[in-house]
Order: C-alpha cells, then structure tokens, then sequence
C-alpha cells in the first residue's frame, strides 16, 4: 500500500483531487489530499511544503503527485521526508532562484498557449475564460460544483524565489494531459526535457485531468508506483 500525497495547484484547495482520491481508494492505497494555505498573505514555498510533511506526519512509501503551481512546492517536501516518488501533473517545473512570476515569461508559456488556442481554433481571448481553459472536458455536474468553490490563491510564494539548488535525487515522473490549454502538451515536453532532461508522457485531459479523466490517472500513477518499486 502507498501513500499517495495529493497536492494541489493555485488555490490550494483539496477538492480538485476528489475523484482521482476515490479512485486509488479503491485500490486499496493511503489518499492525503492536502489543503494549502493559499489564502494566508504571510504563507509562501516554505509554509506550502509544511504544510504537506505535517500531512504526511510518519506515513512511508510517499507518492507525491503535484498538480500544476505544485511543481514548486513538491520537491520542497522531498527534501524534508523520504518520498519514493514524484509525479508532476500538468505542473510548472521550477529552475532555482526563479519566482513563480518569472517562470511564465521564462518559458514562453503565453506564446504556447496563444499558439495553441490558434491550431485548434479558438481566440485569443479564450485565455479570459477560466472554464473554456481550465475544465473544457471536465463533467458538466463537476464544473458546476467547481463554480461554487473559490478558492482564493495570493500572490506571495509567486513573488518567491525557489529555493533549491537543485532537483531531489528522488525519482520522478512527468504526466501530461493531450488536451491541456493552459500548457499545451508540446510546451510541457519540452520543460520537462530542458529542465529535468525526462521525456513527458502524454494521456488525454486538459489540466483538470484528475477531474476529468480520474480512472485514467489512478492506473498511470499506478503504473508508475510499480515500476519504482
């Protein structure tokens, strides 16, 4: 049995995980879906990562899987408890000393995605839609229950530089979704390939993928926990 270590992206709200949490449930694993404290102005990486390690308090066999701004904070915990793995889903890899503002232009994120909205026919100002970019493939029932939830994210640990030197020596996966609008499957890629020098592998959902596609992402994850062990 593992522990699977859910950590969520802006907003920091465990919610996002719910679907996919039912899922390796049911397989028998330890779920932790963390709650972050996004909406506290004086809470940053290092207040993130706390967050997640008293979460996981002594568990072992650790599986962290970090969706989107989490990329930041989930090799943070692995430097702080012993983690077996790491799984970045639809997430921002950091450099160290690049703030969270600083990763979108370093990247080209916006040239990706403006590039994207282009090949598969949409405007540029789609951008401005939260669900057209974020839960386009996500349940309608789902979308409506995400609308009731806003969670609020400040701009703290973005304005934070991060702090590593380097990647943990901890063995980690990259798990794109095909259809992801925010950052387009080609973008995730290459970051994955300049930054970490690992190859993505790609399944298809958007960026919510855990809420759209959670049976899809529980046998991926799975796939992963076993070729580790």
């Amino acid at each position: 049995m593992a522990a699977y270590v859910l950590i969520p992206g802006a907003g920091g709200d465990p919610w996002e995980w719910h679907l996919l949490a039912a899922e390796l449930e049911s397989r028998g694993h330890d779920v932790l879906p963390v709650r972050l404290p996004a909406g506290d102005e004086g809470a940053g990486w290092s207040e993130y990562a706390a967050a997640v390690v008293e979460a996981i308090e002594d568990r072992g066999d650790v599986i962290l899987v970090a969706q989107s701004l989490a990329g930041f904070t989930a090799p943070l915990v692995a430097q702080q408890v012993p983690v077996d793995l790491i799984v970045l889903l639809n997430a921002m890899i950091p450099l160290p000393g690049e703030t969270g503002n600083e990763w979108w232009a370093n990247t080209g994120q916006h040239e990706a995605e403006q590039a994207y909205f282009a090949s598969i026919g949409l405007p540029p100002d789609t951008a401005d839609d939260e669900v057209a970019v974020y839960m386009h493939d996500v349940p309608p029932q789902v979308v409506q229950e995400a609308a009731s939830r806003i969670p609020e994210q400040t701009m703290t640990p973005m304005e934070q530089p991060w702090p590593l030197e380097s990647w943990p020596d901890v063995p980690t996966r990259v798990l794109i979704g095909r259809d992801d609008r925010l950052f387009p499957a080609k973008f995730q890629v290459r970051i994955a390939k300049e930054r970490l020098g690992l190859d993505g592998d790609v399944i298809e959902g958007g960026h919510m993928v855990a809420l759209s596609r959670p049976a899809e992402v529980a046998e991926r994850l799975e796939a992963y926990r076993r070729q580790t062990g």
